[in-house]
Parts: structure tokens; C-alpha cells; sequence
């Protein structure tokens, strides 16, 4: 047991590294902008966090199970619809400032249940190194199963830790001018990362791939 807790303390650690990666908070910080209650804005990180760690359990698992791999080209493609998703919440969220108000009043139920989906699909795209990461760090499945609950913690503390960092600015912006400002830029952040996520995954991997078999 010894011995493999600082696996565990690498996998926590490279959570937190990996919940912080340019696509998954520009996603995230889309949603967290919405609301003016900083609890509100940390639970959309926990729930990404959640949302992200179920699919790596889930896929992670099945894949050490029946000693595979995920496809380069599966791995690419989840990775281009997760540039679809960055530039598709960034359009959203600037079309959305039209009609905000300074209350920002948001369901949250659909807070969490958005900020749960978009965790889902970053692990769906993490799957694959998640995979390769674990099968090179433990020795059994019992450990494997430790560590990516470990590695998913560390996502949802880091992921929490950011979004509410995040959140200060809206909570304390009470002028709705600045605050559609700053949305605004937030929007147009990830629409032009979205964008070359899509052309940087889509066109110089994806494509390439496909060519080259």
C-alpha cells in the first residue's frame, strides 16, 4: 500500500493539471459566467468534475478489462466534436447576452445538468489517454480502479478550485454593461478556440490519419 500511494498522489495531482487543460475551462467558464451566486459557479465545476470522472471510470475500465485501446481515429474524433461543443457554447453564450439581466437568474437544475454533460464529453474524449496513462502507472485492476477514482478527484477539486476563481468577477459585477462585456469575451474566447480546436484536430490529425491508413 505503501508503495502505491504516491501513484495516487501522482494521478491527484495530474487531475488537477488536467482539469485546467484551455478546452475544458473555456467550456466550462461559458456556464459559470451565468450565474451571480458563487456557490453556483463552484458546483458547475463540481459537476463537470463528476460528469468527466463517470466516463473514465466507465470506458476506462472496460477498455483495461478487454486489454484495448481506444482507435486513433475514435480518439480524434471525439477530440473534433469537443472542439464542435467549445465553439457551439461559445455562440450560445454570446447570442444569450442579449437578453441577460443583472439577476442572471438561471435554473439550477439545468446549471448542473449542462455543466455534467460537458464533463461528459471532455472524458469521453480523455478516454484514450486516461487508458494509456493507467495501464503505464499500475499493476492490477484494483489499482487501476483507485487510480482513476484518485485522478477524477483531483479533476473535480481542480475544476471547483477554477470555477470559483472564476465566478468572483460576475458575483461582484453589479453593472450589467461590464458584465455583458466580459461575457461577451468569454463567448468570443471560445468560439476562436473552438475553431482552432476543430481546423488544429479536424484537418492536421484527423484528416492525416484517415490519408495515411
Amino acid at each position: 500500500m505503501s508503495s502505491l500511494l504516491p501513484v495516487l498522489f501522482f494521478g491527484f495531482v495530474l487531475g488537477i493539471k488536467h482539469a485546467i487543460e484551455p478546452d475544458h475551462v473555456i467550456a466550462v467558464s461559458t456556464i459559470a459566467s451565468r450565474t451571480s451566486k458563487l456557490s453556483l459557479s463552484s458546483l458547475s465545476g463540481i459537476f463537470w468534475g463528476i460528469g468527466h470522472t463517470m466516463t473514465l471510470l466507465v470506458i476506462g475500465i472496460i477498455m483495461i478489462v478487454m486489454e484495448r485501446q481506444i482507435p486513433e481515429k475514435i480518439a480524434l474524433s471525439l477530440e473534433f466534436f469537443v472542439g464542435m461543443m467549445v465553439l457551439f457554447l461559445g455562440i450560445i453564450s454570446f447570442r444569450s447576452t442579449r437578453t441577460i439581466s443583472i439577476e442572471r437568474e438561471i435554473k439550477v437544475a439545468h446549471l448542473h445538468l449542462k455543466s455534467l454533460l460537458i464533463g461528459t464529453i471532455h472524458g469521453l474524449a480523455g478516454s484514450a489517454g486516461m487508458v494509456i496513462l493507467t495501464l503505464t502507472t499500475v499493476n492490477n485492476m484494483l489499482e487501476a480502479l483507485i487510480f482513476i477514482l484518485i485522478f477524477g478527484f483531483g479533476t473535480i477539486c481542480g475544476m471547483m478550485l477554477f470555477t470559483t476563481v472564476l465566478g468572483l468577477p460576475f458575483v461582484w459585477v453589479k453593472d450589467i454593461n461590464i458584465y455583458q462585456l466580459i461575457v461577451k469575451v468569454v463567448s468570443i474566447i471560445s468560439v476562436l478556440y473552438g475553431l482552432y480546436y476543430i481546423y488544429h484536430i479536424g484537418i492536421l490529425e484527423l484528416f492525416n490519419s484517415i490519408l495515411s491508413k
